[in-house]
C-alpha cells in the first residue's frame, strides 16, 4: 500500500478549561499538523462529561492534557514530539 492509500493519522488532545498547559500542547500540535498532515481535535473532558459522557474524564481526568493518536493514548502531561514524529511517520 503506498502512504497516499493510508489514511491521515487522527490526534485528539483531550483539554480541560483554563489548562494552561493543554493550550501550550494545543498550540504544538497545530504546529506540527500542518508540518506532518495529520488531522487535529480537541476534547474538553469536563464539557464531555457535563454533555452525558462521563467516560473520558473518568479515565484520563487527572493526567491531562492527554494525547490520543488514533484514539489510542499516546502521552499525557505534555507532548512527546520526538515520538509522535516518529510514530506518525512510521505509520
Amino acid at each position: 500500500m503506498s502512504d497516499t492509500q493510508h489514511p491521515r493519522a487522527q490526534v485528539q488532545l483531550l483539554t480541560r478549561s483554563g489548562c494552561g498547559l493543554c493550550e501550550r500542547v494545543y498550540r504544538r500540535l497545530g504546529e506540527l499538523a500542518a508540518e506532518l498532515d495529520f488531522a487535529l481535535s480537541e476534547t474538553d473532558v469536563d464539557a464531555a462529561a457535563a454533555a452525558g459522557d462521563n467516560a473520558l474524564r473518568a479515565e484520563f481526568g487527572d493526567r491531562l492534557p492527554v494525547v490520543l493518536l488514533d484514539g489510542c493514548e499516546h502521552s499525557y502531561w505534555d507532548l512527546d514530539e520526538a515520538r509522535l514524529r516518529a510514530d506518525i511517520t512510521n505509520r
